[in-house]
């Protein structure tokens, strides 16, 4: 069961590379296995889920946590209510709907519902 503010994601950026070199270097170095979406992302199952995004137009700049939420419309409001800025309002991708904001401390996040 999926639990409200779980750590559920990790994106990191592939954009440093080819999206081929990336998952060769964890394959090798970790014996990760990668399940491709596309062209552009690949996706990891390595105890904390997560994918390299290998589009630059989408690829985070940093890490990107994505937590989970169970009603993501109310984690929105709570987000806004405990000072968090929206940074990218709720919108669907692949798997679900998802909305980013920043911290207080200027760390971008995501959270993401089904």
């Amino acid at each position: 069961m999926k639990l409200n503010g779980k750590l559920d994601y990790l994106e990191l950026p592939a954009t440093g590379g080819t999206l081929d070199s990336v998952k060769a270097f964890y394959s090798a170095a970790f014996s990760w296995s990668f399940t491709d979406y596309g062209p552009t992302y690949s996706a990891f199952g390595e105890g904390l889920d997560g994918g390299f995004q290998a589009d630059g137009a989408e690829a985070p700049a940093k890490p990107l946590p994505v937590l989970y939420s169970q009603n993501l419309e109310a984690t929105l409001d709570a987000v806004e209510n405990a000072g968090g800025t929206i940074v990218k309002p709720i919108f669907s991708f692949p798997g679900g709907r998802r909305f980013h904001f920043t911290d207080p401390a200027g760390n971008e996040l995501a959270v993401w519902g089904e």
